[in-house]
């Protein structure tokens, strides 16, 4: 079956972004083959003699649809339909296979190109393919394809939502651990040990995240399995660690090396924030009284946020410092790619960003004290260009930055709540 195989037949195997997503559930498919500016726009023409009103209310629909296909352009929303529709007959396939298998009498051939086909949807992470066959057919379940089952190849291939359907199945130890009888047993967290295929990359920044991908595979599968297994040697003679080390040595120096050059850019920059705000600490805006020694604007409001954002500027400049000298110092283990390491640049670039922040806030403040009226054409422009390397930063940054959090510190990849899936 050609159908488990494509990439893009089911929403699983699709990857949309948050918009895109957000679109795609709001879209539905009509049975017709409708124009997308027709289906997002119903203005009713209603008859009428006057034919100056006529064509009045023709030209505005013509401009709305126009308007509205061009506003569907630049959104997707036409290539999101068309995806969406992909989908929805995919389903309406497998619901047919579904209902062959419940109320026929398949023969062995049909069975076996269906399980063939099951491995394949594992293979490109389709979970609707896996779980309306398996609903249907429960013995597909505990077949297996060069001695590994499904769940082995969702392990085996990073597939995170068919690997999730465990925790949601019966006997689960008697079907998924790996066959003890053998001499050479290779378990599910041999499997966990191998590297992730390419393909499973793609989506994922940076070789610091992957390596934290894959610790947080191994450690999920670790936890599953039982202790007995964690010591169990493959035919190479290797423990799920030892095989784990050992196909990640590359991409642990990559890791390694990627968070050194990022943390080694922030320091200067960090650095560089840090000697400029000292020195306009005590180089303030209109100087020194020369009697008292006090600054000039010392009674004006704006010159109390001046000092509050110089000093949080100051200080969390100083605090990213420390963070990615940390990062440069650290040794550098398999488990810091876990959380330690993450945390300490999560931190430390949203310490480097808050500097940044209150660094433009200090500027800012200081034109508004120094600029008088005459001048006050000069502010707006001013505080407009000053803003430019905070929105540079949250541009080019803060993805990276909520990227480490929700891969560190979020709900994880890894569904196990919900109901029974099967029961076998």
């Amino acid at each position: 079956m050609e159908l488990a195989g494509m990439q893009s037949a089911f929403l699983s195997g699709t990857q949309l972004g948050f918009w895109q997503y957000l679109i795609y559930n709001r879209l539905r498919i009509e049975p017709a083959n409708l124009n997308t500016s027709d289906t997002c726009i119903n203005i009713s023409k209603q008859e009428d003699d006057r034919d100056n009103q006529m064509d009045l209310i023709r030209s505005v629909i013509t401009l709305y649809k126009e308007l509205a296909h061009s506003l569907l352009k630049l959104l997707g929303v036409s290539r999101l339909r068309k995806v969406k529709r992909i989908h929805t007959r995919s389903i309406d396939v497998l619901r047919c296979i579904s209902e062959m298998l419940k109320n026929d009498n398949p023969t062995s051939a049909q069975l076996d190109i269906i399980r063939k086909s099951i491995f394949k949807a594992v293979e490109y992470g389709h979970v609707e393919f896996v779980t309306h066959i398996c609903e249907a057919h429960p013995p597909f379940v505990k077949q297996c394809e060069g001695n590994k089952n499904i769940f082995q190849f969702a392990v085996e291939y990073r597939q995170h939502k068919i690997y999730s359907l465990i925790h949601r199945l019966d006997r689960a130890d008697q079907i998924f651990f790996g066959t003890r009888a053998t001499k050479y047993p290779e378990n599910m967290l041999h499997l966990a040990g191998k590297l992730s295929p390419l393909s499973r990359f793609n989506h994922i920044r940076g070789a610091t995240l992957q390596m934290q991908r894959e610790l947080q595979w191994f450690k999920e599968v670790g936890d599953f399995v039982p202790e007995d297994l964690h010591e169990w040697k493959n035919s190479d003679g290797m423990t799920p660690h030892e095989l784990f080390t050992k196909n990640h040595e590359k991409l642990k120096e990559e890791a390694e090396v990627s968070m050194k050059g990022t943390a080694t850019s922030c320091t200067v920059v960090g650095a560089l924030i840090v000697t400029i705000m000292f020195a306009a600490a005590f180089t303030v805006p209109g100087g020194n009284n020369g009697s008292t020694g006090y600054p000039m604007f010392l009674a004006k409001k704006l010159f109390l946020v001046f000092i509050i954002s110089d000093t949080l500027s100051l200080v969390s400049s100083t605090t990213s410092v420390i963070l990615f000298l940390g990062i440069l110092t650290s040794r550098y283990a398999e488990n810091d790619f876990l959380k330690n390491l993450p945390t300490k640049m999560m931190i430390g670039l949203f310490a480097l960003f808050l500097s940044i922040a209150t660094m433009m806030i200090a500027f800012s403040s200081a034109l508004l004290i120094m600029l008088n009226e005459e001048y006050s054409w000069a502010i707006v422009p001013c505080i407009f260009v000053a803003s430019i390397p905070v929105a540079s930063f949250i541009w080019l940054q803060f993805p990276l930055l909520i990227e480490i959090f929700g891969s560190t510190y979020g709900p994880g990849i890894f569904d196990k709540k919900g109901k029974p899936w099967i029961q076998l």
